[in-house]
Order: C-alpha cells, then structure tokens, then sequence
C-alpha cells in the first residue's frame, strides 16, 4: 500500500530564553494512503507539533515532511484539521460555519452545491435541524460535530484530529467515536489523531504510534485488527486488554517508569 504521509528524520526545536527546546528528534512515520494511524505518548512529547509539520503550518529544522512524495513547505488545502477547541464563529450560524472552508479553498461549487454540501454533512452527524443556530445554542458534543464537518467539507485527502474528543464526557466521547467511523467510511480521508486516550486510539485506528518522551522518536507501532465493522463491544475483549496493556506500557518506558521489557 502506498504511503500518503512520510515523515523521515524530523527534528525540531522551539526557541526559548533559555535556549533551543528539542520536542522531536529523528521521528519517522509514515501512513498509508486511506488509513488511519493514531499518535500517543506523554504529555509534552511533540503530538501536535507533528500535527503542524504534517499540515504545512510550520517547517521542521531536519528531516522531511512529504504528502503523496511531494515536500511540504507550506499551508495545504489538501489537509483538514480538527480540534479540541472546536472554534466555531459564534456571529455565524452552525451552516455558516460549516461552510467557512468552501469560501477559502478554491473550488467550483455554486453557492447552492455549497450549502447543500454542508447540509448533507450536518445531517450525517446527526446534526439536521440545527443548521441555523448559534454555536452558543449547542452542546459541546454538538459543537465538536459541527467542527468535524468543517474540516471534511472540502473532501480533504488528509484529515488531522488533535485531541478532538478530549474535552468531552465519556457517554459523548464515545457516541462520537461511532460517528467518527460513520464519517470515514461515507467520506474517505487518510487519518491522523493525536490523543491520550488508548481506548480510543485502539477504537478509531488502523494503527497506534507512541512516542518517546521529549525530545520524541518513534519508539512503538502497534497494528490494530479490529476490522472496519468494529463496536464499542470489542473494547472490552481479551484481545483489546491485551494490546492495551502493552500500549500502556509503552507509555511507562517513554515517561521512564518502566523497565524496556516485552510486555
């Protein structure tokens, strides 16, 4: 399978007053065309500086950064993004801001095809009747819905989700990793998620990265065979424990609270 996303050999460093701040040194990943990977690891270990190297927003100080092979020096209108904060416009309405990215991507959809676009959307996450309120008239379940269709309503090859759920209680967190999967198979997209959460990692995912403490390699990749018709049931087989007990350990290795030994 072809790889959409290669990251090789990235290091960078934010300036600081105390000088240069290693987050991430000689990471490699790399994500197939049409899969999902997710990225865990400590706190404060780079995530979502990957997140940023990935969708052009800044440049790595080594090492490369390619989507589909060709280098990334810049802002792609290729990739989506979603957050914890889902940042909706509060002067335009949930349709509006849905509709935001069509007003900025180039594209030749009249303004009809446009709204008809974000509707279909809308109503995929369970969110029709509601297309002319406010954000400030929504759950927070309801809002992060609302973001997810902006960053998918430009059909973007690469999807980025950073931390999108983490903000939100269990019952709704896990209602919207149903949608999640409901949306990747109606709208194909190649996914990364950042999370620290390894239920939902192992739940949403094709495969789970975790990363080392900062400054952060690729220290564990795990493959996830759940299949594409998985259930919150199968979080809680002994298969699942299993690879969840290993994903926690890795993590304890990366914060150096645990031996580097098999799981």
């Amino acid at each position: 399978m072809t790889n959409l996303i290669e990251i090789k050999g990235v290091r960078h460093a934010y300036k600081t007053q105390d000088g240069p701040l290693p987050v991430l040194d000689g990471l490699d990943v790399s994500v197939p065309e049409g899969g999902f990977v997710a990225v865990v690891g400590p706190s404060g270990c780079g995530k979502s500086t990957l997140t940023r190297l990935i969708a052009g927003l800044m440049k790595p100080d080594e090492g490369e950064v390619r989507l589909h092979g060709d280098l990334v020096k810049g802002p792609k209108s290729t990739v989506g993004m979603a957050f914890q904060n889902p940042v909706l416009l509060e002067w335009r309405t949930i349709l509006k801001n849905v509709m935001l990215p069509l007003e900025i991507v180039p594209n030749r959809l009249s303004a009809r095809e446009k709204e008809d676009r974000a509707r279909e959307l809308l109503a995929l996450v369970g969110l029709e009747g509601f297309e002319e309120k406010r954000p400030s008239e929504l759950s927070g379940g309801m809002r992060q819905r609302a973001s997810l269709c902006r960053a998918i309503v430009h059909k973007p090859e690469v999807l980025i989700l950073d931390e999108p759920f983490g903000a939100l209680d269990a019952f709704t967190r896990e209602d919207l990793w149903q949608t999640m999967l409901k949306v990747k198979e109606r709208e194909p997209f190649t996914g990364v998620l950042i999370t620290h959460d390894l239920r939902e990692s192992i739940f949403l995912a094709d495969q789970v990265v975790v990363l080392s403490g900062r400054p952060a390699r690729t220290q564990y990749v795990m493959d996830v065979h759940l299949g594409a018709e998985r259930t919150l049931d199968d979080l809680y087989t002994p298969e699942t424990a299993e690879a969840l007990n290993t994903l926690r350990h890795q993590i304890q290795i990366a914060q150096g609270r645990a031996p580097e030994v098999a799981a």
